[in-house]
């Protein structure tokens, strides 16, 4: 139920209250005055959205829609509206409604209390939007001009697209993709349907390529793309209408992982189809890169969170990189080097489209790597110079992200006292130690000795000395990164080694089952519903316990009874992990998100 209180006498005229009925705001009550408020708001039910709303108001209507329908929040703000939808911002107004006299004081009242008690109110970034409470005829008058000036729908619009993104996409697909967005609004679709539909036509895309036919080849790279385009239209539908929610937040992460590398798989069938060429290697190299890279940029950014920016930007390289936004082109230059979602799949598209499998992941592994390398000096280099403490909020979600399993938590118990007196730059050493011996052992001893077995036990005492104390040291973020790489490229080494028909397309079904966890972890971390259960980790036997079971599995299997135990492997842990995911984000209760950062995916 949608109730708002209209305080004062109505205004001739005003298109207030049909504003507010199409927002959903079907019950309007009026008060004399903020104390009649206050009598009209106790006697409303306990549950439902509640909104004050100052009679002389003045604005767009856009301007009332991004304070009274907007699921993120428990409650928001703009002049002359204050909207709630939560008990406890609904007490919180009550109380600030009883000391206040007028609208503006409820407003500031209760941005005050819902601060207090850890809620606090948002307050929608208008633009040229007009949100105001004219004190007479003048001002209305002028209040009046300002709102008929301003192109609301091309105000809307605008802000439906991400205020930072990609060269491509910003140039390339938004152009369009706004108005298919607001099309899709007035036919009634939701993000989630549009979202759907991008892992649909990618999976088509997929297939295409797996044809391994140059037509079907180009019929990929433009399905590809128009699968980017559906993926960008709908966090612009979700903008433009104002529809997030908890499985939209989910859907929209976890699809683009699904959509590439089914991409990846349907390019490593074509080739095989096309002239017999084995490129899954390739293919599954380019998954672990883009998994570890993404892995760094989540690393850092939870390394800084519980921080202030005075705190987080104080290095030389921060400096540099203020500098260097500051001078235009250089901010879309450093956008592009980073190889970003849109950047890449219109890489992929194209040359799927004009060349073969081989070179699309030859190219795009290069060109990850390249990204892989520059963001990761950055994030290095502001590190060795940062010296704020790490936060508790930080180190708990790296302590997550290292994905730490029952091995190496019991052998880490035992060793925290003489890992006291190891400096601080020694625990990323010893991880990337501990796993270079894992895949060296795998790639270069003989394939089914127990050589990677002893290097698995020896990466389990390694993991184990790395997060025996709490990852506060100024590299301390790189441990999870490195455990990824670790555990990946011990999976494409020994898959890859085997020389075994059938084992390369199982590992990768392993290694995606496995990073499907560990981007479910992030997604639960940035969402602020903290990471998954320990029990789910335990049960999945954590990173360490993966590579004894991998080795082992390596050493005393041959032929195809290789395959099938990384197949079962894969298997066991996406059902395990996808059960548990979907429970969760399904029953949850987490807040609706959506990433507005334009960080690159």
């Amino acid at each position: 139920m949608r109730t708002a209180i209209l305080i004062g006498p109505p205004v001739p005229g005003s298109p207030l209250e049909s504003d507010l009925g199409s927002l959903g705001y079907d019950d309007v009550r009026t008060a004399a005055d903020v104390a009649d408020a206050a009598t009209v708001l106790a006697l409303l039910p306990a549950d439902g959205r509640v909104a004050l709303v100052d009679s002389r108001f003045v604005g767009h209507r856009h301007s009332l829609r991004l304070t009274l329908a907007d699921p993120r929040f428990s409650g928001a703000a703009v002049p002359g509206v204050v909207a709630v939808r939560t008990p406890a911002a609904r007490t919180a107004l009550a109380r600030a409604v009883m000391r206040s006299r007028t609208l503006d004081g409820v407003a500031e009242q209760t941005a005050a209390q819902l601060a207090d008690s850890g809620e606090p109110l948002a307050r929608p970034e208008l633009g040229v939007l007009v949100a105001a409470v004219p004190e007479d005829a003048l001002a209305r008058a002028r209040a009046t001009d300002a709102v008929a000036a301003v192109d609301e729908e091309k105000a809307r619009l605008r802000a439906a697209v991400k205020s930072r993104d990609g060269f491509f996409t910003t140039f390339f697909i938004s152009p369009y993709s706004r108005y298919l967005a607001r099309w899709c609004a007035r036919r009634g679709l939701t993000p989630n349907q549009v979202t759907t539909a991008s892992l649909a036509t990618a999976v088509l895309a997929a297939g295409c390529a797996a044809t391994g036919t140059r037509g079907g080849f180009v019929a990929a790279g433009v399905l590809l793309l128009l699968s980017f385009v559906l993926d960008c239209t709908d966090g612009q539908l979700a903008r433009y209408s104002l529809q997030y929610s908890t499985m939209g937040a989910w859907l929209d992460a976890t699809f683009d992982r699904a959509k590439e590398y089914a991409y990846f798989a349907g390019l490593a069938i074509g080739a095989a189809n096309a002239d017999g060429d084995d490129v899954w290697a390739l293919a599954l190299g380019a998954m672990v890169l883009q998994i570890c890279r993404h892995v760094v940029d989540f690393a850092f950014n939870e390394s800084i969170a519980g921080t202030t920016a005075a705190t987080t930007n104080h290095s030389p390289t921060a400096a540099l990189s203020d500098r260097l936004d500051r001078l235009g082109w250089t901010v879309w230059l450093r956008r592009m080097v980073v190889l970003p979602i849109g950047e890449r799949w219109a890489l992929i598209a194209v040359l799927t489209a004009v060349t073969t499998p081989r070179v699309v992941f030859t190219v795009l592994l290069v060109g990850m790597g390249l990204a892989a390398s520059y963001t990761t000096a950055g994030r290095v280099l502001r590190s060795l110079k940062r010296r704020v403490p790490r936060s508790e909020q930080a180190l708990r979600a790296l302590d997550a992200l290292t994905d730490t399993g029952p091995l190496a938590e019991a052998a880490a118990r035992s060793l925290r006292a003489p890992v006291r007196s190891l400096p601080s730059y020694a625990t990323p050493a010893v991880a990337a130690a501990g796993g270079a011996l894992l895949v060296a052992l795998a790639l270069f001893t003989p394939y089914g000795t127990w050589w990677p077995l002893i290097g698995a036990v020896c990466y389990v005492l390694t993991s184990a000395l790395a997060v025996a104390r709490p990852l506060a040291g100024p590299l301390d973020w790189l441990v999870p990164p490195v455990f990824r790489a670790s555990e990946y490229g011990l999976v494409l080494a020994l898959a890859a080694r085997s020389e075994v028909n059938g084992a390369l397309p199982a590992a990768f079904g392993l290694v995606a089952a496995v990073a499907y966890h560990h981007y479910d972890t992030v997604y639960r971390i940035r969402g602020g519903t903290g990471a998954p259960p320990r029990l789910l980790v335990r049960a999945i036997g954590g990173h360490e316990g993966r590579a004894l079971a991998v080795t082992l599995a390596a050493a005393l299997l041959t032929g195809t009874g290789f395959t099938f135990a990384l197949a079962a492997i894969a298997v066991a842990v996406a059902l395990v992990v996808l059960t548990e995911s979907i429970r969760f984000w399904v029953s949850s209760g987490a807040p609706a998100v959506h990433d507005e950062t334009g960080e690159p995916a």
